[in-house]
C-alpha cells in the first residue's frame, strides 16, 4: 500500500492494516521456518509497511 493511501486512514483503520501485517509477517516466517516460502521479497515488503504505519501513527501522536 502506497504511502499516499495509509495517510487517509483514520487511527483504527491503521490499527487494522498493522494488526492484519503482522500475521501476514508471523506466516511468512513459519513459512521459511518450513521452507515453503514462496515469495521471499514479500518479506522486506511486509517489514517496510509494517514500519510506514508505525512511523504515521507515532507523527499523529506527536502532532496532538
Amino acid at each position: 500500500m502506497r504511502f499516499a493511501e495509509l495517510q487517509k486512514k483514520n487511527a483504527s483503520e491503521l490499527d487494522e492494516e498493522l494488526d492484519g501485517l503482522y500475521q501476514e509477517q508471523f506466516a511468512l516466517r513459519m513459512q521459511k521456518a518450513v521452507g515453503q516460502l514462496a515469495r521471499p521479497d514479500r518479506v522486506k515488503k511486509v517489514r517496510r509497511e509494517i514500519a510506514q504505519i508505525k512511523t504515521l501513527i507515532n507523527q499523529r501522536k506527536l502532532a496532538g
